[in-house]
């Protein structure tokens, strides 16, 4: 910034500096109890310096109240998200997801749109916990959460349902595209390992389709689609190596 050495002898710009300061101040409440008293309807001829004053403080006390009702406001809007989020993953929790799902299923029943329902398992997390401890395990839980995502529109909703079992709500969607979206999560999970105190962990996840037409309750949909899951891994493992 360049400051040019134009300002009068210090006494003189003293003296006026106080002068301008103390005329503001004066004016500052005179604008703002007229500003009041246009929004109140009181005639410019009833503004005494007792009016004034009063108008003043008053419009004072709103402003902070303005600022307290934002505030809570802001708290609300903050604690309403933590309570939505899972405590582990950055993710809805099932109670969020649940409700989210019984609006699309509303929205799907009015206006015949298909959506879908994937039910994701994260195998071998018991497993997981027992051989490397429950750091390890909320590692693979919170890996593939972000992994989940990372990879969905805005309009779809990922969920932890409990676990290691993970919901992803797809609107618009039918059962072909719902089985393509959950294939490749399953592979960009496996192709992305976790890293953990130097070792690479593959994860490996099952999932299940259930497609909503229309109708129908939340829970009966996540059941559905929880059967299909359990249905793909008892087939996976009666194929042929």
């Amino acid at each position: 910034m360049r400051i040019d050495n134009t300002r009068r002898p210090a006494a003189a710009a003293g003296v006026g500096s106080y002068q301008k300061a103390g005329k503001t101040a004066a004016a500052a409440p005179t604008r703002r109890a007229a500003d009041g008293a246009s929004v109140l309807g009181i005639p410019q001829g009833e503004l005494t310096p007792k009016v004034q004053e009063a108008i003043t403080q008053l419009m004072a006390e709103v402003d902070s109240l303005r600022q307290e009702l934002e505030q809570s406001m802001s708290r609300i809007e903050y604690l309403e998200e933590l309570a939505d989020q899972d405590t582990l993953a950055p993710v809805a929790n099932r109670r969020a997801f649940v409700r989210e799902l019984s609006r699309n299923l509303s929205y799907a029943e009015r206006y015949g749109t298909p959506s879908s329902v994937i039910y994701l398992d994260l195998n071998g997390l018991k497993q997981l916990n027992d051989g490397k401890g429950h750091a390890a395990g909320d590692a693979a839980i919170l890996k593939v959460a972000k992994i989940l995502a990372a990879n969905v529109r805005e309009s779809d909703i990922v969920g932890r349902l409990g676990g290691d079992e993970f919901g992803i709500m797809l609107s618009h969607a039918d059962e072909n595209a719902a089985r393509g979206k959950a294939e490749f999560l399953v592979k960009t999970i496996a192709d992305d390992p976790l890293e953990w105190e130097g070792e690479e962990i593959r994860l490996d996840v099952a999932f299940g389709v259930h497609t909503i037409r229309g109708g129908g309750d939340a829970g009966a949909a996540l059941e559905a689609a929880d059967k299909a899951m359990y249905a793909n891994k008892a087939g996976s493992r009666t194929e042929p190596a």
